[in-house]
């Protein structure tokens, strides 16, 4: 994992603020994480104008390298939920590269009836994903047919604590979004989708729903990364957690590109 460049983000001013009303320009990263909370932020910010510029769920929201402030690109660090409305600033490495895909692209055989018309309206990474699963995509990329639908939306994480580098973090009543979750005889699938062209992604939003999961079932849980591109080409990513505990141990298992091909075109 290799960051990238410093890139100026919309949100740097705002931490510009919280960094020097709280001084953390002056913690010791490499002893502990900085806990921060969502009144705090909001007391730092209360002089800029737009809900973008002092809202703490807008400005910790951070789902990309690129996406972090200055501050936090120049020192190495990332920001983690550790319950509703507090934080934890953290030194280390907290996104995980999503590789290009450099397999030939597969022509996926759909035997599915009819077109989804509905699914044409709109370009929402959720539509094209609802039509991967519709078209049993999902089920042959994972090779289980058994998969239906059970999980979508928000919910709150048990708690639960988990190693990032050499510091331990502990969490409790974190909001997590699943935009697709399946469950089959043997296995639970969890996938995140993105639009676009993601390069990387922040490792929370593959793990803290793998270990919320992984708490209410004794089936092995699956994390899956899915695009669908400008060209119709559908992307899937599998990642695997190698030790459940540490937060640094995911690695790519498999990838593969698809067209879908219908009987009735």
């Amino acid at each position: 994992m290799t960051p990238d460049a410093i890139t100026e983000s919309s949100n740097t001013p705002s931490w510009n603020a919280i960094f020097e009303r709280y001084r953390i320009d002056l913690h010791n990263f490499d002893a502990e994480p900085f806990l921060l909370s969502a009144a705090q932020i909001g007391e730092a910010c209360q002089h800029f104008r737009r809900p973008s510029e002092k809202e703490a769920r807008i400005l910790c929201k951070q789902d990309s390298r690129a996406d972090r402030p200055r501050a936090f690109q120049e020192r190495g660090l990332f920001i983690l939920p550790v319950r509703n409305g507090h934080y934890a600033i953290v030194k280390g490495e907290g996104y995980v590269d999503i590789p290009p895909i450099t397999s030939p692209l597969q022509e996926y055989q759909s035997d599915f009836p009819f077109e989804l018309e509905t699914a044409q309206a709109g370009n929402s990474e959720m539509q094209h994903l609802d039509r991967a699963y519709a078209l049993s995509l999902i089920r042959h990329f994972t090779a289980d047919e058994s998969l239906v639908l059970t999980i979508r939306g928000r919910k709150y994480t048990p708690p639960f604590d988990f190693v990032v580098g050499e510091f331990e973090i502990e969490t409790d009543g974190v909001q997590t979004e699943v935009d697709g979750g399946y469950e089959g005889a043997n296995q639970v699938v969890l996938i995140e989708a993105k639009g676009g062209n993601a390069t990387n992604t922040i490792i929370r939003q593959l793990y803290y729903p793998f270990r919320q999961w992984q708490s209410y079932t004794a089936k092995p849980v699956s994390t899956l990364f899915f695009q669908r591109t400008n060209d119709n080409e559908y992307r899937l990513w599998h990642f695997g957690f190698d030790d459940r505990q540490d937060y640094n141990s995911i690695r790519l298992l498999k990838s593969a590109r698809y067209s879908i091909a219908l009987p009735y075109r």
